[in-house]
């Protein structure tokens, strides 16, 4: 049995590789699109976001400002005290882009039914002009939801939904979220709002309160005032929170909440130096600040302190969690989980250096959402 559909010859795919000598180049490649088989589907890629774990596979370590080019690439130093991190990559040509979404163009014979249909799907490898994907690993989008919708139905909601299915999970009733304003905090501080839960943002930035305040969100707290210590220890007793989502990383921020979540807690009856016997939690998913992450133990010994990824967090919320969070995407697309742009690129500018240099900033209000047909394929 043969494919079915049209089937492009070749197509391009931004990679990001890192030699052993420590050059960082990134390349848009030109590469031969396979022919599906079986349940395979070949997708047109037509909108891709650029979300801050895609700049850690684009970048590493090396900061945007120091590229430069080499014809058409852009050539960086990856800093010499950074290089061992990058042990499993060196020399291999990854590529880039964790989700988005395009029209399904070509098929393997178990998945013609699909071709002309509009699809959202992740996994890696969509900054690019094509993506061949199995059929069961992509989702077919509702009519009302545009293709730039649908390419965001992903990286941001899914981990936002799987921290409040974490906490329920593991015993919690409220939550504790930095780097608040994202579009991933934004969608957390919807879905706390409509499900009651409690929620305290730490934003980094006075001008972000407000565009959370406007979203319905009770405790904004701002980490560069003076007395943060104290209103964050004030929300977290007001909220009950014990367990926090931390996208920074690095820092003394992972300290000072569960420093608040101690402070929060009633007196003990009767004193020990071991704290309160009340689990506080704090789970870090993302990597804003580079630095070492810095723990003052000021809040007894019942606390822990862990990495969170997606995909662990989803084996351990099990399949129908995963098809409840699904469920619940695709149905609030439009409301809940809508991702605002601030610019739509074209795949090669994501190598002009003036404009990575504005998205890799991980600031509010600069995602950047790419579509490949903008500067036209090969």
């Amino acid at each position: 049995m043969t494919s079915s559909g049209v089937i492009p010859a070749r197509g391009r795919s931004l990679r990001s590789t890192i030699s052993s000598s420590g050059e960082l180049r990134l390349e848009l490649a030109e590469q031969d699109v396979p022919e599906p088989g079986g349940s395979e589907v070949v997708v047109a890629v037509e909108a891709s976001p650029i979300n801050p774990s895609d700049l850690g596979v684009l970048l590493g370590a090396v900061d945007p400002g120091t590229l430069r080019p080499d014809g058409p690439d852009l050539v960086g130093t990856v800093p010499e005290t950074a290089l061992a991190v990058y042990r499993d990559r060196l020399d291999k040509p990854l590529p880039v882009g964790n989700e988005g979404a395009g029209t399904v163009v070509a098929a393997g014979p178990d998945a013609a039914a699909l071709i002309g249909r509009r699809v959202a799907l992740f996994g890696g490898r969509m900054w690019a002009d094509y993506r061949v994907a199995e059929a069961a690993a992509v989702v077919e989008l509702p009519d009302d939801v545009s293709t730039a919708e649908g390419a965001a139905l992903f990286i941001n909601p899914l981990p936002a939904l799987s921290m409040v299915e974490t906490m329920r999970t593991e015993g919690h009733s409220a939550l504790v979220h930095t780097a608040a304003a994202s579009n991933l905090g934004q969608m957390l501080v919807r879905i706390c709002a409509a499900d009651g839960i409690g929620l305290v943002n730490i934003i980094r930035r006075p001008e972000q309160a407000q565009v959370l305040r406007d979203l319905g969100a009770a405790h904004v707290v701002d980490s560069s005032q003076p007395d943060f210590a104290d209103r964050l220890t004030e929300a977290v007793r007001d909220t009950g929170a014990t367990l926090a989502f931390d996208a920074i990383g690095g820092g003394s921020l992972a300290s000072s909440i569960l420093t608040a979540m101690e402070r929060a807690q009633p007196p003990l009856t009767s004193w020990t130096p071991y704290g309160t016997t009340v689990h506080k939690q704090v789970y870090i998913y993302g990597s804003l600040d580079f630095s070492p992450t810095v723990i003052d133990r000021r809040f007894g010994l019942t606390w822990g302190v862990g990495g969170y990824l997606l995909t662990n967090a989803l084996a351990r919320l099990g399949g129908e969690a995963i098809g409840r969070m699904r469920a619940r995407v695709l149905a609030e697309a439009k409301t809940t989980f809508a991702s605002g742009y601030a610019q739509t690129i074209g795949l090669r500018d994501v190598l002009a250096p003036e404009i990575l240099a504005v998205f890799a900033r991980r600031s509010t209000g600069t995602k950047y959402l790419i579509d490949p047909s903008r500067d036209g394929s090969t």
